[in-house]
């Protein structure tokens, strides 16, 4: 998995990328209310936000960490907002993204440099 200092996570999955937010993230907004998913076909760029959450504390904007295109998105989310918090790194990823240039992917950090950057 790749890292964002933005407290999001990336997972390659064959021609796609999981995205999804970290443990760290899931606990500082508290307990996740409410998810918005961007609609699957969505073409993004690096930066815009795709995901609005909202948890007891706070609304917060996830923001697509590579540009490419939007397949699939975790519906069960809208049901089970809670996932967020009971499983971020499995069950509460956000949306799968064909990425347009693979190369973006260079520029995440790895587990460990993640965790020292929270430390």
């Amino acid at each position: 998995m790749k890292y964002t200092e933005e407290h999001e996570w990336l997972r390659v999955d064959g021609d796609l990328v999981v995205v999804g937010i970290t443990e760290h993230a899931a606990e500082q907004l508290g307990d996740v209310v409410f998810v918005e998913l961007p609609e699957a076909g969505t073409q993004v760029s690096s930066g815009d936000d795709i995901v609005v959450i909202e948890s007891v504390k706070a609304a917060s904007d996830i923001a697509a960490p590579v540009d490419g295109e939007v397949v699939e998105v975790n519906d069960a989310l809208a049901d089970t907002p809670g996932l967020v918090n009971a499983d971020p790194l499995g069950a509460a990823w956000f949306v799968k993204m064909k990425v347009d240039d693979p190369n973006q992917l260079d520029g995440f950090m790895s587990e460990d440099e993640y965790k020292d950057m929270i430390a």
